[in-house]
């Protein structure tokens, strides 16, 4: 049988054990699909109760621009070292080893402005689940070695090339690139994350096709 929302729904659900915290990983290409399944996932597990599922996108891990401009990476802003790598790995051990504790902030990010926000995401203790995405969630280099095993089970989001780009290409416009450019990020940049990401499918627990998705089911 193919693999449905629903299916994802019934295994997030039973990932918390034992009054314990679980966190889940939903790793992928720029413009996979990562965050709109992560959203789904917290919108449709919480449903119309108390919230007991938390959403934490790695993207609030982005270096600023200022500090990118420093170090002379902001024309390669979204690549692994434009991260804070060893801060997200520290936060995702906080969310497991500090679960009953007080409310964790964990930093957003503002995509109009495109800059990292510090505390705009809280965990409260009642979370028993947390969904973190993000590219590098499989990587085995330098400090995002140590994310994987902060994890109980890392998701693969794939889809077809093409409308990956294509959904890449959207985005970028609808934050204020012209297609000119949407185009040049998406398959330059972009195109070289991507396939870093792409090397890492093998490492996931669950490879999730685009039937499966939120926007494949209708």
């Amino acid at each position: 049988m193919p693999l449905t929302f629903d299916d994802l729904l019934a295994r997030a659900r039973a990932l918390p054990r034992g009054g314990r915290r679980a966190l889940l990983g939903v790793a992928g290409g720029p413009g996979a699909g990562k965050s709109t399944l992560a959203e789904h996932l917290v919108r449709e597990l919480n449903g119309t109760g108390e919230p007991w599922v938390a959403h934490v996108p790695m993207d609030g891990f982005h270096l600023a621009d200022a500090e990118l401009d420093r170090l002379g990476r902001r024309d390669r802003k979204g690549a692994p070292d434009t991260f804070d790598a060893a801060g997200y790995a520290a936060l995702l051990r906080r969310l497991r080893e500090e679960a009953d504790a007080d409310t964790v902030y964990a930093p957003g990010f503002e995509r109009v402005l495109e800059q990292p926000l510090a505390g705009a995401v809280p965990v409260p203790p009642s979370a028993r689940l947390v969904v973190t995405e993000g590219n590098y969630l499989l990587l085995a280099d330098g400090a995002w070695a140590r994310v994987r095993s902060c994890l109980d089970e890392v998701w693969f989001c794939e889809l077809e090339e093409a409308e990956r780009v294509r959904r890449l290409v959207a985005r970028h416009e609808r934050f204020g690139k012209s297609h000119r450019d949407a185009v040049a990020w998406a398959l330059g940049t972009d195109g070289r994350n991507a396939a870093l990401v792409a090397a890492t499918r093998d490492r996931a627990d669950l490879v999730v096709p685009a039937t499966a998705m939120p926007a494949g089911r209708s």
